[in-house]
């Protein structure tokens, strides 16, 4: 250990001890060799001296005792090797060496004249202690160095400790850079996009600010064909592909799964779409995975915070508008670029108002069937009908399926709805039974109602508080939501017909039709899309056909089939001349409410269709 003093100059005998054992010792220009205190205690060294340097020089980290004006008096044996651990002679300084001015050397005016003044402040009494982290550019790297400065009596003596915190400080910024980043594409992850667009939103005297948000066309068709590691892969290269397409004053994020989002500084609607273009022209080039060429599309949306005002604009706000701009883009048609407008955001607070009157008009009643009669054409009679939820709202009247079916999907609300109208429609049809009219009731489902598994327990439990058979009861599925889950789908079917309910895939030419599935499903009825029934004036000959050969394929299965949709007389007596078991429609009757449709079926009771005798 390097010393000048510490309370008092030691005894030479203890001076050529320790010059014996290596230590280094100093001693000041004129200083006394025995000052007054220490001469007359000449035979009882002071310990004190000896104590300091013991318990300095076992400090790991470097260490130096220093005075009020930043004289080095110690510098423990840990400091001594620091010049040679760190590479830089700068921080080589021995006793009697000026630490102010290293500090000045090392750290910067700024920071070591705030350091200087806090260790004279310490030496002063005046606070408990010194506490710093400095970052040091050094030869073999940047270091971080702890500084800890402690006052040791009242001569304003001061040890200052030095520990290299580099790991430490490595080990924080990893896990700040890892809370901050998506670990699989190394970008911006939600929390940080957010951070980014606040801070730049925050600017005084901003420009304007866009951000686009991108979900790419495709994505989860890749995952489930590919594999998740080919899905890694492709999220790889599309971040690094919009990255390549932005600016350099741009930030590219990843919010999660194949959604990004560009935050565009300085950037006008103009600008916005023009690197939106760039965008999307980067992800239709064919992705290589794994020698497999896949192409892609992306549906990107734009919001724009113009200029700053004194309104403040929030991220959430500016990625929420850029969102549903992306969400008309992909209702558009998808791999389309879409500007948000007002109306998007009253579109969207219209269907949450809706959602929210929507849970309380199941509860509250509010919910209404109509029903449409069904026609059995070989005899003319009428032997059923199609049960058809309606909303009676209290301020906006009578809502058609369209104007909130839509907005309960997307709700998960199709579920209550579904059993509510299955209950309703099967107790229904339990009193017609009971006032002597016997029909058969179809009731519709959705795809939801198949995937939560529940839907034959659902039916049954209908059927059973309403006392019906199962014969008389119906279930429809569209097509396109069969196609979704088709095994699913077929395995509850065939345990409701093996019940004895009857079931019905609705929409049957629509655009999904396939005969590998019409052999899979176990259904006993197909509904002909209205679409070949109600045919174009003068295309009679090819609806004919197309009615004809669905008509056939059905019979081949043992299947029934229901035209759906008959608008005109004419085409009630094409669909009875090409086979068809039922037609129901508008030429037939519309739906109606209970009372409507009793009083339809009385005055009808025993009359058949003249149209298809």
């Amino acid at each position: 250990m390097s010393r000048t003093a510490v309370g008092a100059v030691p005894t030479e005998t203890d001076e050529g001890r320790r010059s014996r054992a290596g230590v280094h010792v100093g001693r000041r220009q004129g200083e006394s060799d025995l000052p007054i205190d220490v001469r007359r205690r000449v035979d009882r060294p002071d310990r004190s001296a000896v104590v300091v340097e013991a318990v300095l020089d076992a400090l790991p980290s470097p260490t130096l005792l220093i005075d009020a004006d930043g004289t080095v008096l110690l510098a423990n044996t840990a400091w001594d090797k620091a010049a040679d651990v760190l590479g830089d002679d700068r921080v080589r300084i021995g006793v009697d060496g000026d630490y102010f001015a290293m500090a000045r050397r090392l750290y910067g005016n700024d920071s070591s004249s705030t350091l200087i003044d806090e260790l004279r402040a310490l030496s002063r009494g005046e606070r408990p202690s010194v506490q710093a982290d400095y970052a040091l550019e050094l030869p073999n790297g940047t270091h971080w160095i702890h500084l800890q400065a402690s006052r040791v009596d009242q001569a304003g003596q001061v040890v200052v400790t030095h520990t290299d915190v580099t790991s430490r400080v490595a080990a924080e910024r990893a896990s700040d850079w890892r809370a901050r980043h998506d670990t699989l594409t190394e970008l911006p992850n939600r929390a940080h996009l957010h951070e980014l667009i606040d801070a730049e939103l925050q600017q005084p005297d901003r420009g304007p600010v866009s951000v686009l948000f991108l979900d790419v066309d495709g994505f989860k068709d890749v995952n489930d064909s590919l594999g998740h590691d080919a899905g890694d892969d492709l999220l790889r290269q599309i971040a690094a592909r919009l990255t390549g397409s932005t600016r350099s004053s741009d930030t590219v994020g990843r919010l999660g799964g194949d959604e990004f989002v560009v935050l565009c500084r300085d950037c006008d609607t103009t600008g916005a779409e023009a690197l939106a273009d760039r965008c999307r022209a980067s992800i239709d080039r064919p992705f290589d995975l794994g020698g497999r060429m896949v192409r892609l599309g992306v549906s990107i949306g734009i919001a724009t915070a113009a200029e700053s005002r004194p309104t403040r604009v929030r991220s959430t706000d500016l990625v929420r508008d850029a969102d549903l701009a992306m969400y008309a883009a992909k209702a558009a048609g998808r791999n389309r670029v879409r500007l948000f407008t007002a109306d998007l955001r009253a579109a969207v607070q219209h269907k949450a108002t809706v959602a929210a009157e929507l849970r309380d008009a199941v509860e509250d009643g509010q919910l209404v069937l109509h029903y449409q009669p069904v026609l059995h054409l070989p005899s003319g009679h009428c032997t059923g009908v199609e049960a058809l939820v309606r909303w009676q709202h209290p301020r906006r009247g009578l809502l058609a399926p369209a104007d909130f079916l839509p907005t309960a999907a997307q709700h998960d609300l199709m579920a209550p709805i579904a059993r509510w109208v299955l209950h309703t429609a099967t107790r229904q049809t339990a009193a017609w039974a009971e006032a002597g009219l016997h029909l058969v009731t179809s009731v519709n489902i959705s795809a939801g109602d198949v995937t939560t598994g529940t839907l034959v327990a659902d039916v049954h439990e209908a059927l059973t508080g309403a006392g019906l058979p199962p014969e008389q009861l119906v279930v429809e599925l569209a097509e396109r939501s069969v196609v979704e889950d088709v095994e699913r789908a077929a395995a509850q079917f065939a345990e409701l017909r093996r019940s004895g309910v009857e079931v019905s895939i609705d929409d049957f030419g629509g655009g999904f039709s396939s005969l590998g599935q019409l052999v899979a499903m176990p259904t006993g009825l197909l509904k002909i899309d209205r679409s070949l029934v109600a045919y174009p004036q003068g295309r009679r000959s090819q609806a004919a056909a197309a009615i004809a050969a669905v008509v056939a394929l059905a019979g081949a299965c043992g299947v029934r089939t229901l035209a759906a949709g008959v608008e005109t007389a004419e085409q009630l007596s094409l669909a009875a001349e090409l086979g068809c078991t039922f037609a129901q429609g508008f030429h037939l009757a519309r739906p109606m409410p209970v009372g409507e449709l009793t009083g339809w079926l009385t005055a009808r009771a025993g009359r058949p269709v003249a149209a298809v005798r």
